[in-house]
């Protein structure tokens, strides 16, 4: 049987955890992954781009178990009531290829995208910081606010959206957290201006320039999330070549990232290497840094693991006969075979 997580189980699970035990649990296991980043199989994701959007599939493994996300990008599904981004995903047993567990990633992937976010700032940002500049306030930015609360203590935020209403839906979502404050900015600039950590994470495809140069200030630490696809980025390029650039994994970065508008031969550092202690995060207070975020399977494979010894602890999901289990594994036709005809055979 597979262990099968609906959005419900995922509700029943952060209720039990706590949203911000979480999200820190949870990038603890992403750390955890990213330190045996050489015993991983890695490629970047699968894109199938139409006009409206992208449809990815993201696969990784180790040597005990296989994972993949299947995920979209559709920036206009809004106007007709869906998500712009919805995910599943498979954690197989790689011994025998066996599905352990089948799970709802809408949810999961914006957590595991704050978790990774934050657990990135604690490497690259200063470590004094207090505030936070948050431009585009959809579906992804509660989850990005409680996990630079929880990783890095984060206490006041600057929003800003092109839509009110989306910043009004942050601050009334986050209302009732204590010691976090959320206060509407008027424009990009101005919720920018001053801030420690400035996080990006809008949804158009297209190429935007969300932060200039001129609104960036010595010491920033930018967390750019949106620009995950060909054709999308949030960064003017001048950003990138006067800051540090971090990557997740460099081959897909490069396709993908804010780095797309670079040469291939632009200096970026993969973020395992100064997890591992291998490279240098910040080399001064006054440096910028950039996490060039585009998301990688290695963290969705870590937060099914996650997901999975969570719900197994606690009970939470179902059983589900997703592979037939035949007495006679040669035998698969016994599952479509007329109940006359089978006992006939079996007579």
């Amino acid at each position: 049987m597979t262990r099968y997580i609906d959005v419900n189980d995922i509700r029943q699970l952060l209720t039990s955890v706590g949203a911000e035990t979480f999200i820190t649990q949870l990038a603890e296991y992403i750390r955890a992954d990213y330190l045996r980043w050489n015993e991983f199989e890695k490629s970047a994701r699968t894109a199938n781009h139409s006009e409206g959007g992208v449809i990815e599939l993201m696969p990784t493994s180790d040597q005990a178990l296989y994972g993949f996300k299947y995920v979209n990008g559709h920036p206009k599904n809004t106007a007709d009531g869906l998500l712009t981004v919805m995910a599943f995903g498979v954690l197989a047993e790689v011994a025998t290829g066996y599905p352990l567990l089948l799970s709802e990633l809408t949810i999961t992937t914006a957590l595991r995208t704050a978790a990774t976010s934050a657990l990135m700032a604690q490497a690259l940002a200063r470590p004094d910081v207090k505030s936070m500049a948050l431009i585009g306030n959809g579906a992804q930015s509660e989850f990005q606010a409680l996990a630079f609360k929880a990783l890095l203590g984060i206490r006041e935020i600057r929003a800003y959206d092109i839509d009110p209403a989306a910043t009004a839906k942050l601050q009334r979502n986050l209302a009732g957290i204590p010691g976090l404050s959320i206060s509407a900015a008027g424009s990009a600039a101005e919720a920018v201006r001053g801030a420690d950590i400035v996080t990006t994470v809008t949804a158009d495809k297209n190429y935007a320039t969300i932060l200039s140069p001129d609104m960036i200030e010595p010491g920033m630490h930018i967390n750019a999330v949106g620009g995950d696809c060909p054709g999308k980025t949030e960064l003017h390029a001048d950003i990138l070549k006067n800051g540090r650039v971090f990557v997740e994994y460099e081959p897909q970065t490069r396709i993908e990232g804010d780095i797309q508008q670079l040469p291939f031969d632009f200096p970026v550092t993969e973020m395992w290497r100064v997890l591992a202690g291998i490279a240098s995060g910040r080399d001064s207070a006054a440096q910028v840094t950039v996490f060039d975020s585009v998301g990688f399977a290695m963290e969705d494979f870590s937060a099914l693991r996650f997901v999975r010894d969570q719900a197994e602890l606690r009970g939470i999901g179902s059983q589900i006969a997703l592979i037939p289990a035949p007495n006679d594994p040669k035998d698969l036709y016994q599952f479509i075979a007329p109940p006359a005809l089978k006992l006939a055979v079996n007579g």
